[in-house]
């Protein structure tokens, strides 16, 4: 049986994964470090299946703190993870988040603001009149004001995702096509993973970078994670009247999202407790034609023309237990290092991921205490309170 030798095995070469293995370079230049990723065309990975938003509206304080960090990545993107003469191009457009408020949640919302105000963040309260002042299209005289987060915005995640992996192999990191079917464990230590092609590889640090796929890995390993791969569906629109300029990730309080995307199109999704839950990428139509169009066209009139061009559907990890991530070593097997569960949150959250996972395996200075988000509170079923998950 062929062996494959490591200082540190990821498992998934996604967003996650990349950005973990990129910071441990950065960290330690003599590191060897190997990503295992099941599919290197990433047609069903989280990341490029994501709308790529990014915002600093959350109501934890690590979670806003983590987006402060996204954004100053994002900011000279293309300078950082330089190859050569190719400078990755994200196009990064920071068109605004407009998280809509009823009166129920006035005083959750006011306690948000605050908190990102106190840390230095750009939002704003949003009265009904100024939201209709900003956004003609809108009908918003039935709730009670929207926060707007001025920073805010979106960018190609393909984009972010391969500039991140183009610059981890070029410091060194090896990438290899393959499936991790058991997490191997000697007592309470991490010894490796077994692959699919029936190599082994040895490491005696292991990094569950899975996604969607988090809850197997760990279960190889006897490990029980409250993550499940949840099914979101994005519709591509094509409105008759179409807005003068762009218009923000607008987020209603029933959950419904949407937002232009390039060429004049808009974006939509909304995520529902029916979603199902496993492993399935197919598209419904008639989730929009029947329950989210009716919606839509209640607060944007002008779009109850339009026509449904397509769509797709894609997976959130979701922690079941509080919504955020699981970040860090499992406190029963050591070696063994957790970056999962972040709901939808995964691709804004990397960069600081990354960094902070890396800290924590070479056993460095943390540049951003995240241990809030460690996987102890798993065990002792401990959630964290965090309001602003979308």
């Amino acid at each position: 049986m062929n062996q494959i030798f490591s200082d540190v095995a990821i498992i998934g070469g996604g967003i996650m994964g990349s950005a973990v293995a990129y910071h441990l370079k950065q960290a330690d230049a003599n590191l060897d470090v190997v990503v295992v990723e099941m599919d290197p065309t990433y047609s069903r990975a989280s990341t490029t299946l994501s709308m790529a938003n990014v915002r600093i509206q959350f109501s934890f304080e690590q979670n806003i703190r983590i987006s402060q960090f996204a954004f100053e990545v994002l900011e000279d993107f293309g300078e950082k993870m330089a190859v050569g003469d190719h400078r990755p191009d994200i196009a990064f457009r920071r068109e605004g988040n407009l998280f809509l408020v009823d009166d129920s949640s006035i005083p959750s919302a006011e306690a948000a603001v605050n908190l990102q105000q106190s840390l230095g963040c750009r939002v704003e309260w949003w009265t009904p009149e100024k939201i209709k002042q900003n956004y003609p299209l809108y009908a918003p005289e039935h709730l009670a004001g929207g926060t707007f987060g001025f920073l805010d915005g979106h960018f190609d995640a393909y984009a972010f995702l391969m500039g991140y992996k183009k610059k981890a192999r070029s410091m060194g990191t090896r990438y290899i096509e393959n499936r991790v079917i058991e997490v191997l464990t000697d007592g309470s230590r991490v010894r490796g993973a077994r692959l699919a092609s029936g190599e082994t590889l040895s490491a005696n640090c292991v990094v569950n970078c899975a996604g969607a796929w988090a809850a197997e890995v760990a279960r190889s390993a006897r490990i029980n994670l409250p993550v499940d791969p949840v099914k979101r569906q994005i519709f591509v629109l094509d409105t008759a009247v179409k807005p003068q300029g762009p218009l923000p990730l607008t987020v209603l309080p029933s959950g419904l999202y949407f937002r232009t995307e390039t060429g004049g199109r808009i974006l939509l999704g909304k995520s529902m407790p029916q979603d199902p839950v496993g492993f399935d990428f197919s598209w419904d139509d008639k989730r929009f034609m029947e329950i989210l169009w009716p919606e839509l066209a209640e607060f944007v009139p002008a779009f109850d023309t339009l026509k449904l061009l397509r769509g797709w559907a894609g997976l959130y990890a979701v922690n079941t237990l509080d919504g955020n991530a699981i970040l860090g070593e499992w406190p029963e097997l050591k070696g063994f290092f957790l970056a999962n569960g972040f709901s939808g949150h995964g691709l804004q959250q990397a960069p600081a991921v990354g960094r902070y996972l890396s800290e924590l395996i070479l056993k460095l200075p943390r540049t951003l205490d995240l241990s809030c988000f460690g996987p102890e509170r798993i065990v002792e079923n401990r959630p964290l309170s965090e309001k602003g998950l979308v």
